[in-house]
């Protein structure tokens, strides 16, 4: 007989999510706090109901792709468009600061004095790692409080999109000194196809807008943009290497002057807000395992912790106070930035085949994905 325990498994997560969720926000905190923590509650380091199945992480995966296409539905590309310089020297900053402030946290912590190439790169790695962003968290925490479409979410959603390019390209510098197959040039080579290919789609979607809008009140439109979506999702991570979250979000930016778009955003809204999103925001917290955590890691873990949250807020506040933001403004834009995710364990996975990374730093990385998390959203709220 097959396994039927998947429904279970998502039975207790669409409840906890709900309940915590509704706890949370009774105590004016953000609902997707109470996802996460419900995560976390019933993994593993808790009561340990549920493990992330392959099942649990596919369907999180769908369901952070349809939150980013929904965001990108929701930005104001003139205000994106106004602010693009911002947005990529909020980024830049966004990824040298943090990059600086994770080498210096390991290197001294853990390999003061060394002068060996192989030292220098792994704490460099530490860097990279701590220079990635998945803003997915501070997309629902600002559409809570309707600040998803103002001056400050749109400059954290087109920093976030730049951040992931820089971001790629500093992985790859480092994991190319570290091996010789892996080819800079091939890299800048596909980033800059995919900004044509994307470019290319902004300019069919623009040109055939009319066609496309005489069909907003069919119901089969929302069918094909969600398989568009999945497979420009898929496209960018598979042939390009960008992460799938950027495509679904750039393609929800070129429809979000579409006539299509309240049809299109009420329709994915239903089942992602049901089934999909909770499931996403309960698989970040599934994925704490505090095994192997001992005393000096665990202070090596709040010292990261510590230099992740300042970084961002300085290197992404900084980038916003230069391009003339008000400092209140500034540091809104820093905390939104804050949040990890996700892109941060890929990073720490990829470092973890090439040898630049050991197995004792997951526990610490981990730590400071939930953290940076929970925290973001939290603080947000505060600041806004």
């Amino acid at each position: 007989m097959e396994n039927y325990g998947y429904l279970v498994s998502v039975a207790i997560i669409m409840l906890s999510t709900k309940v915590l969720g509704d706890l949370t926000k009774k105590v004016s905190m953000p609902q997707v706090v109470g996802a996460l923590l419900a995560g976390v509650l019933v993994g593993p380091t808790c009561f340990g109901l549920i493990t992330e199945t392959e099942f649990i992480s596919y369907t999180a995966e769908i369901g952070v792709i349809l939150l980013m296409f929904s965001a990108g539905l929701e930005t104001d590309i003139d205000e994106i468009k106004k602010n693009s310089v911002a947005c990529m020297v909020i980024a830049s900053i966004g990824v040298i600061v943090p990059l600086i402030g994770g080498t210096a946290c390991y290197y001294f912590f853990f390999e003061a004095g060394e002068t060996s190439f192989e030292g220098i790169l792994k704490a460099v790695f530490v860097g990279v790692v701590l220079t990635a962003t998945s803003v997915s968290i501070t997309v629902e925490a600002l559409r809570e409080m309707g600040k998803l479409e103002g001056k400050v979410g749109n400059a954290i959603l087109g920093a976030a999109v730049i951040d992931d390019i820089i971001g790629i390209i500093v992985l790859t510098v480092v994991s190319s000194m570290k091996d010789s197959d892996v080819s800079i040039a091939w890299v800048l080579i596909k980033i800059v196809l995919y900004m044509i290919v994307m470019a290319l789609i902004a300019l069919v979607l623009h040109r055939y807008k009319k066609y496309i809008d005489a069909s907003f009140r069919k119901q089969r439109i929302t069918t094909y943009v969600v398989a568009a979506c999945l497979l420009i999702a898929f496209a960018s991570e598979y042939f390009f290497g960008v992460a799938d979250i950027t495509g679904a979000y750039l393609l929800g930016l070129f429809l979000s002057k579409h006539a299509i778009k309240g049809e299109v955003e009420d329709k994915i809204r239903r089942p992602s807000y049901l089934f999909f999103s909770p499931i996403f925001f309960a698989s970040v917290g599934l994925k704490v395992e505090l095994e192997g955590l001992t005393g000096s890691m665990l202070i090596f873990s709040l010292l990261l912790l510590i230099v992740a949250i300042l970084t961002k807020i300085v290197g992404c506040g900084l980038g916003a106070k230069l391009c003339g933001f008000t400092r209140r403004e500034s540091v809104q834009v820093g905390v939104g930035m804050i949040s990890r995710g996700e892109v941060a364990l890929i990073v720490a996975q990829k470092g973890y085949t090439m040898g630049l990374m050991s197995a004792a730093l997951f526990p610490p990385i981990v730590l400071v994905v939930i953290a940076t998390t929970i925290i973001t959203p939290i603080v947000l709220k505060k600041i806004m």
